[in-house]
């Protein structure tokens, strides 16, 4: 596939989940399916191991961002980053976290410098990285304080949910429901929407985006019958942001958001908590949904799903939201560059 950009950089994920499977999967079908080229960093004997675990005849190639999309064709490339210990598929070893977070390091250092076109992170294991000592609630988190180090500067990661059907966006993530109330804010939601708009117009090229907001209770709180932060906080930011010359529109009752018709009418879905975005997200497009992150300096995107363990190794993974993630990247790298806009 001819590029105008460089390689898509991508991480290994936890060593032991499909992660692994499905980078194989794809490079083996890479021109039946016009893979844009890519550069898999992480530890080659995991990666060989699992290809001969799958009975695959995958050639692996030592490789720069330089040389990566040249090699694409005959082998596929890959920037050494070893495991401590055996990846086993299936079998999670806290032994190889480091491999695991140097690998995202290493693609976002790339990135930043331009040797990579965009960051295209296959799943990994929280729990596992947790008892290791890593003290980020995930993958987004991670990757703002790794933009933070490098430029000196604060960043906001939004987490997109993008999908052939629907885009949302949790306003709160990974924090338990019972404590969205108190995390949400009118400054909160005016921030995250800000970003969103911004990036859905410099990386998705759409004009002029269309927010909807999702209220926090059921009916949009009823007149506040049914709780008084819909009034309280989601309208005046919805109000905010109308005034700062953004589309968008809320609070609206979630349970009539995401049939066909609703969804006609915007171009991404602000929902209030972790589970109002995802759970409509994955019903509309569980297997080419992708995780992409917004309101960072470079241009992030991963598969939506996780490490899948009980899959590793067996031949049965599906490559199908891995594949749109690298699309999807590909695609954003594409925009940014015909725009002239930098990351």
């Amino acid at each position: 596939m001819t590029t105008t950009y460089p390689p898509l950089a991508l991480t290994m994920g936890d060593p032991a989940g499909i992660g692994l499977d499905i980078t194989l999967a794809l490079w083996a079908e890479r021109e039946q399916l016009s893979l844009p080229p890519f550069l898999f960093i992480g530890c080659p004997a995991a990666l060989s191991g699992r290809a001969a675990t799958l009975g695959l005849d995958i050639p692996l190639v030592r490789a720069t961002p330089e040389n990566a999309a040249g090699h694409f064709s005959a082998a596929l490339p890959v920037l050494a980053v070893p495991c401590p210990a055996e990846a086993v598929a299936g079998v999670p070893e806290p032994r190889n976290a480091p491999a695991v977070t140097d690998a995202i390091e290493t693609a976002v250092s790339l990135t930043l410098a331009g040797r990579t076109a965009a960051v295209v992170t296959n799943p990994i294991a929280k729990a596992m990285l947790y008892d290791a000592g890593f003290s980020y609630p995930g993958h987004t988190e991670f990757l703002a304080a790794l933009a933070a180090q490098a430029t000196g500067r604060a960043f906001t990661p939004v987490m997109l949910l993008a999908g052939p059907k629907l885009r949302s966006v949790p306003v709160t993530i990974h924090i338990p429901l019972k404590d969205v109330p108190a995390a949400l804010s009118e400054d909160l939601i005016v921030e995250t929407a800000v970003i969103t708009e911004q990036d859905l117009r410099r990386r998705f090229g759409i004009a002029r985006p269309r927010l909807a907001i999702a209220g926090l209770n059921p009916h949009a709180g009823e007149g506040g019958a049914l709780g008084a932060e819909d009034d309280a906080i989601v309208r005046p930011a919805v109000e905010r942001l109308v005034a700062r010359g953004i589309a968008a529109i809320g609070p609206l009752p979630a349970d009539t958001m995401f049939h066909d018709a609703a969804r006609a009418t915007y171009d991404v879905a602000l929902c209030m908590y972790h589970d109002q975005a995802l759970i409509p997200a994955k019903a509309l497009g569980f297997d080419d949904s992708v995780n992409t992150t917004l309101g960072l300096p470079f241009i992030r995107t991963s598969p939506d799903h996780g490490t899948a363990f009980a899959l590793a190794g067996k031949g049965g993974a599906k490559p199908d939201s891995l594949l749109a993630a690298l699309r999807l990247a590909a695609a954003l790298a594409l925009n940014e560059r015909t725009e002239g806009v930098a990351a």
